[in-house]
């Protein structure tokens, strides 16, 4: 029997296998023994005849692919790279890779290349709490564990989807409550989540910061802010005050949609609650002031000194699997290595590290700038920006336009695949090995359970052998992924609070690590934690008389993204529709929908079809497709955040036509 982790969602679940058989790890503190219908059924996406399994290349995009060697297509890419302008070169990588993946191809691109422009699909789904961490904690930690919900009073979820994005988590929630755990879930859907919720709020979508300024504003007022903790642990807390003396509580109630009394019953449990963790994902990430959402949320803890103590703290909610192990390595390109920045101090850490003079100071390209930055080469690992990213006809025309498109994957079924010249065949989950960083830090081993299929590479090897054919066999020349963590986690030495040097792989196939378990304190270089005065100025996409409704976006359950693991010809993973759009009866009966009707849903942007699903659990004028329908980004709005660049998902303005 051999014991691996998940490779689906930022919970992490451990895992037993025996040959052709899953089963759930009961000694794994995270699932103890449990898992979700997704990663029971993992072995499905290793055998699934969609896979791509021989390196494939074309001249341009109109002829077809023909079967290539992996002498050849790695040549061409070297060649193609070594005649381009550095800032002609882009890297866009992916939470489903592990952290050794990671870790060579972010020493290639910004050691080696002097490309900053090496970004994740993080971009697009925590990007704005880590700027949030940053700006207040003074660091992109996660002050808080999952288990930390057996220790708390209230649990508050606010743009969370648990029971669907993060199942096994929300197992435990379940499990907490018998324990004497309260939960408030805040969102426009009464989604399962809230279900469970002992107090829902049904928030209008784009409200959140009204909702925490709220908050903060009845904390202040009746001095339940922890005083000794404000005057000697925070920034900025005489002129925060000052500042929600003006706040227009009624103007702000009323933008949440929330009725008075709703939110008294709220209060009533949050002030009565002595350890309080606020839990959140992408209903705030996924904004145009995803930033400002988070610090509001934040806020709430710093007034109240509710963070460094068990059972307290803001509680991120990761989607990909090794998403935070990403962001440890520097696969952000608004951080170095090991979160570190661009600063001169840094760079002189990295260079001498790395032994390198290539570094480049400049911040790179985020994920969300690449596409329409006329790249000459762009590299794209396990992820697909045609499909994920918003307003896909601008994704589509500014992706034909670049010379060099390589897609380093395990599947043949992307939407990106279609503008690509080049395709190289990785390893999937169970086919390789590494580590990865679950959503609370945990860092865990995944093993290889199966033979690498034919012609497939891991990752770290394929970057590898890009990195030899360009002239750096000395700096890469690593046998194992091993090799390739022991530098690693020999770099983290260079910041003074990522202690992740004190694991090696012998300890990590007995138990996961938790790194930063010491930290206790903020991370500035005050060591205090700074308030952010923030206030909704109403950047989102407004509805109007054409375009009436907002639409909303974000997983089903039993669905990883847009299928390309589970929904398989081998695979029964189909309890919910790929492809619906949530109503409310009353626009459903203006509209004269009924129950299954084909309708078109329209934006300024695009228009997909998809079929009505009425339910009473939405609100009036709001929408909800599910990101397992390939073609919602036709309709999503490319709108950014000014700190984060994280997109705006989920404040499109569209309309509906019955078909």
């Amino acid at each position: 029997m051999i014991k691996s982790v998940c490779g689906y969602c930022g919970v992490g679940c451990g895992l037993e296998y025996e040959p052709h058989k899953l089963i759930g790890d009961v000694a794994y503190p995270t699932n103890e023994g449990k898992l979700c219908s997704k990663g029971i059924s993992e072995l499905v996406s290793i055998q699934t005849p969609t896979r791509l399994l021989r390196p494939h290349m074309r001249k341009s995009i109109e002829q077809p692919f023909g079967v290539s060697t992996w002498e050849e297509a790695i040549a061409t890419i070297a060649n193609t790279i070594k005649a381009t302008p550095k800032e002609k070169i882009g890297f866009y990588l992916s939470g489903q890779m592990l952290t050794e993946d990671y870790y060579i191809a972010n020493k290639l691109a910004k050691g080696f290349l002097g490309t900053n422009s090496i970004d994740t699909n993080s971009r697009t789904c925590m990007a704005s709490a880590v700027v949030a961490y940053k700006k207040s904690l003074g660091a992109d930690f996660v002050p808080v564990r999952m288990e930390d919900i057996f220790k708390s009073n209230l649990l508050i979820l606010a743009g969370a989807n648990t029971a669907e994005a993060h199942v096994v988590f929300h197992n435990q929630i379940k499990k907490a409550k018998k324990e004497g755990l309260k939960v408030v879930v805040i969102d426009p859907r009464f989604t399962d989540t809230a279900k469970i919720a002992d107090l829902y709020l049904p928030i209008k979508a784009g409200s959140d910061i009204d909702f925490f300024n709220l908050l903060s504003k009845r904390i202040i007022d009746e001095k339940l802010y922890d005083e000794d903790f404000v005057h000697t642990k925070l920034e900025n807390f005489e002129s925060f005050v000052n500042k929600f003396k003006r706040i227009p509580t009624t103007k702000m109630l009323k933008r949440t949609g929330l009725s008075m009394p709703i939110f008294e019953a709220f209060w009533q449990l949050y002030k009565n609650s002595p350890n309080i963790i606020t839990a959140w994902t992408m209903g705030l990430n996924q904004s145009s002031q995803g930033v400002d959402k988070n610090l509001a949320l934040i806020n709430t803890h710093l007034l109240t000194g509710k963070i460094f103590k068990e059972g307290n703290g803001p509680l991120s909610l990761t989607g990909q699997p090794n998403a935070m192990g990403g962001r440890e390595v520097g696969g952000l390109s608004t951080m170095l290595a090991v979160h570190l920045g661009f600063d001169e101090a840094s760079i002189a850490k990295v260079s001498q590290f790395w032994k390198t003079d290539n570094i480049n100071p400049q911040v790179g390209l985020t994920a969300t700038q690449m596409l329409h930055a006329n790249l000459d080469v762009l590299i794209i690992c396990h992820t697909d920006p045609i499909y994920h990213l918003p307003n896909r006809h601008k994704n589509e025309a500014s992706l034909r336009k670049i010379a060099l498109v390589v897609e380093i994957n395990a599947y043949e079924n992307s939407e990106s695949a279609a503008f690509a010249h080049i395709r190289l065949p990785a390893a999937p989950w169970g086919e390789k090995e590494g580590t990865q960083t679950n959503l609370d830090r945990t860092i865990t081993k995944q093993e290889r359970l199966t033979r690498t299929s034919i012609d497939c590479k891991s990752d770290w090897q394929i970057f590898q052998l890009l990195a030899q054919a360009l002239g750096y066999k000395e700096q890469f020349n690593f046998d194992t992924p091993q090799a390739i963590f022991d530098e690693y986690k020999a770099m983290t030495r260079l910041n003074g609070y990522m202690d992740i040097y004190k694991t090696s792989y012998e300890e990590l196939v007995k138990k996961p690590f938790v790194w930063g378990e010491e930290i206790r304190d903020f991370l500035t270089p005050n060591q205090k934690g700074v308030l952010h005065f923030v206030q909704n100025h109403l950047l989102s996409e407004k509805p109007n008389l054409e375009y009436p409704f907002v639409l909303l976006t974000g997983r089903t359950r039993d669905q990883w993204h847009s299928g390309t693991k589970t929904n398989l010809p081998t695979t029964l993973l189909k309890y919910k529709a790929l492809n619906f759009c949530e109503i409310h009866p009353h626009d459903a009966k203006e509209l004269g929908i009924n129950e299954g009707d084909s309708i078109e849903v329209i934006s300024r942007r695009g228009k997909v079809q998809t079929k009505a699903l009425i339910t009473p659990t939405i609100r009036e004028k709001t929408l909800f497709i599910p990101i397992s329908n390939r073609e919602i980004n036709y309709l999503t709005n490319d709108i950014l955040d000014k700190e984060s660049l994280q997109p705006d998902y989920n404040h499109s303005a569209v309309k509906v036509n019955k078909l």
